[in-house]
């Protein structure tokens, strides 16, 4: 299926629309903040051959392009090149950036149209420069929320805590030449759907084929980052508002589970992609 060991998924989606998981490194977080209130007891099992001796997982840096008859889609760009040997160290980053990914795997930054992105904590819109400060995407939009651009530059705590603020500020007149308010088509098939719960501007991106056999791929951010995320119940201590990501995912779910989409995880290492199937009041997630 793969392109060459840089791309760790593909599919033809129908009507000239592909899509490629490209992944753009690693890093870890810690297992009890991704867990958030789900007892230990009930994940431990799930993680006990990736956990390490400090607590923490490994995610995936999962980056989906998507290319279409009316031009390419860049959803997400991870933490990128512009990182400090402390906060590399401390996160556990390792693995080419974006940019590098995207070469190696036959991709032209230069020719992506569009780069959307589910929210703008570090591990989702840290890429969008290069190493010295230049665009990595010169032709590219930025389509990301309003409320997320507002959120990001809160003085809250919390927030400080989740967005790379000065970085942020460097691409913030770009970003609002594109931004959305509320659900959007970027480019015919691909859609931008606002669902909060894991930041206040968080976004899902659906695409959508087209004729016969045509199939339809949602990356959901980070309201489905790893297989156990299919329970919509699971959520993270980094969900700001948890209460609606449980209610935005129940509802995308049962629309994915229903109408059998692909379903693209955004953090998950080995199977990046699948399908959610319902299980009594709640989902799976089975990998393709």
């Amino acid at each position: 299926m793969a392109i060459n060991d840089a791309v760790d998924w593909r599919a033809d989606l129908g009507g000239g629309t592909h899509v490629a998981i490209v992944q753009a490194g690693t890093f870890r977080s810690d297992a009890g903040a991704l867990f958030g209130p789900v007892p230990r007891l009930l994940w431990d099992r799930l993680v006990t051959d990736e956990i390490d001796a400090e607590n923490r997982l490994l995610q995936a840096l999962n980056c989906l392009m998507v290319e279409t008859p009316a031009g390419r889609v860049l959803v997400e760009t991870g933490i990128g090149e512009r990182v400090d040997e402390k906060t590399r160290t401390m996160r556990g980053y390792q693995g080419s950036p974006i940019l590098a990914a995207l070469r190696a795997a036959g991709f032209d930054p230069g020719t992506i149209d569009v780069v959307a992105l589910s929210h703008l904590h570090f591990d989702h819109a840290g890429g969008l420069l290069d190493a010295a400060g230049e665009r990595g995407f010169p032709r590219a939009s930025i389509v990301a929320q309003r409320a997320e651009w507002e959120i990001a530059f809160s003085e809250n705590p919390r927030i400080v805590a989740s967005y790379v603020q000065p970085e942020l500020a460097l691409v913030r007149d770009w970003g609002a030449e594109g931004w959305a308010d509320g659900e959007r088509e970027v480019l015919p098939g691909v859609s931008v759907v606002p669902t909060g719960g894991h930041s206040a501007g968080h976004q899902a991106i659906v695409v959508r084929g087209t004729g016969a056999g045509a199939r339809t791929l949602a990356f959901f951010g980070d309201l489905c980052m790893r297989p156990w995320s299919a329970n919509p119940r699971w959520v993270t201590s980094f969900d700001d508002f948890p209460l609606d990501s449980v209610e935005a995912k129940a509802s995308l779910f049962a629309r994915a589970a229903d109408e059998g989409w692909l379903v693209a995880l955004s953090h998950e290492v080995r199977t990046p992609v699948g399908r959610l199937v319902r299980d009594r009041d709640r989902y799976r997630f089975e990998a393709v």
